[in-house]
Order: C-alpha cells, then sequence, then structure tokens
C-alpha cells in the first residue's frame, strides 16, 4: 500500500535526520513513487525550512546562527584543540590571512611570540588579541561590520584582500558539503572570502565535526579550493574532503 503525503514526508525527514542527506533517486526506489512525487515533497519541505534543496536531493538546513558572545562559550576544548592542530601549518607562512570566527580567535591567541610576519584579518576580536602579540604586525580590513559574526565586509573589504599577496588563508565560520563545497550563512560574506582564498597561496579550514553535517544559502568555493581541513569530525564523515585531495588533519 502507497505511503499517504504525510507519511511519506516524515520518513524523509527521519531519513534526513540519520543520514545528514537524502538521494531523489534512492527515495523513489524506496518509497515506490515517481520522481516528479519526490522533487514535489523535498520542494515543499523546502519551503517550510525543513530541508535544503541540492542537485539531485536534499541536505539538513542550516540552523540559525548563534551570536558571535554565545558561540565563545561554545564547544571550548575543541576550538582550542583545532587551533593547537593548526599551528604547525603556519610556522612558514610569513603573510597570513586570518578569518572571522570563535574558532579562529581561539588560533590568533595562540600564535606563538616568535611569529614576526603580517596578519590580515577582518575580524576585529582577532585584531584586538593579536594587538598585545610581541612581533606580529596586524593589518585590520576595513568595511562594514556583520554585529553577529564580528567581521567587516563589502567592497572596500573585498578590494583590501585582492590587493594583497598571502602565503597562507585560514578560513573560518563557514559550513561544508563535498557535494556543494564551502558556504557561509551571509550574502556579504561570501565575495570577502572568495578574495581571501584568491589572494592566498594555501588555504586551512578549521571546522568543528558540526560544520560538516551544515548547509549554507551562499557557496564560497568549490572543495578543491581547500588544501587542508582541520576538524574533529569522524573519519567517515571526512573520508570525502580526503578523496577530492585535501589534507585531513584529524584531531
Amino acid at each position: 500500500m502507497q505511503m499517504l503525503t504525510a507519511e511519506r514526508r516524515h520518513e524523509i525527514l527521519v531519513r534526513l535526520a540519520r543520514d545528514d542527506r537524502v538521494v531523489v533517486s534512492e527515495l523513489v526506489a524506496s518509497l515506490g513513487v515517481s520522481e516528479d512525487t519526490v522533487r514535489r515533497d523535498l520542494r515543499e519541505l523546502a519551503e517550510k525550512g525543513l530541508v535544503h534543496r541540492v542537485h539531485g536531493g536534499a541536505l539538513v538546513p542550516a540552523s540559525p546562527t548563534a551570536s558571535f558572545v554565545r558561540r565563545l562559550e561554545l564547544s571550548r576544548d575543541v576550538k582550542a584543540g583545532l587551533a593547537e592542530a593548526a599551528l604547525p601549518l603556519l610556522e612558514r607562512a610569513q603573510v597570513i590571512v586570518l578569518d572571522g570566527g570563535t574558532t579562529n580567535l581561539e588560533l590568533a591567541s595562540r600564535l606563538p611570540p616568535t611569529f614576526g610576519g603580517t596578519v590580515v584579518t577582518n575580524s576585529p576580536p582577532t585584531a584586538s588579541v593579536l594587538a598585545n602579540h610581541p612581533n606580529a604586525e596586524v593589518l585590520l580590513i576595513g568595511g562594514k561590520l556583520l554585529k553577529e559574526a564580528q567581521v567587516t565586509v563589502g567592497p572596500s573589504a573585498v578590494e583590501a584582500f585582492r590587493a594583497i599577496r598571502a602565503d597562507l588563508c585560514v578560513l573560518g565560520g563557514c559550513a561544508f558539503q563535498p557535494e556543494i563545497g564551502v558556504m557561509t550563512t551571509d550574502a556579504d560574506e561570501a565575495p570577502v572570502k572568495r578574495a581571501m582564498i584568491e589572494c592566498s597561496g594555501q588555504v586551512v579550514a578549521l571546522a568543528t565535526a558540526d560544520k560538516l553535517a551544515l548547509t549554507s544559502p551562499w557557496v564560497v568555493a568549490a572543495l578543491q579550493e581547500l588544501d587542508y581541513l582541520v576538524t574533529d569530525a569522524a573519519a567517515e564523515a571526512t573520508r570525502p574532503y580526503a578523496a577530492a585531495g585535501i589534507d585531513v588533519v584529524s584531531v
């Protein structure tokens, strides 16, 4: 007996919660309905904010972003571990682009006192932490301040990064999906992050495990743009990133 519409959509949500994604072809086979029916289900679930549609299926929708102050208190030990694991990647860099985010703020606070290069950042909190560093030169990029994320954005920020040639960029505050790449929650942040990537020789992403199970509406870059992924996620979750040629640093 064919499932009722409500039952079928409930089953889709159950599978999404279990697997973090659903695939149209798999739903067609297992639910015994047409592809048009599955696509209509996903469309209507997306309109209610229950799924995030992508080509060939759907992903878990991005959760609302907590305030910067609130995020400072979340997963503090994990963020400290990610920051420590990322430090060796910075050793030979003389010009570092340091994105915003609470994990990157932890990284900034742990930058060795022997570092004598330049840190370029659009994060006022990061610049404030590095103001106490004995040797690092700090370049704070200006622009419109996104209060929730505590980063500057806008055309002036994009142009400033385009005028820089950095050895390394450390991305923060992103969501990641193998089929999509790197994403962010704010439309104004996306072009700034793209400019950071484009001006840097190598790109490092610091991501707590939950970031690998989220989606956001604004795509920043394809996975191939990343050189390193530093994360506490399980091996199963990081396997697609390693397969894409990214060096995964597990914490």
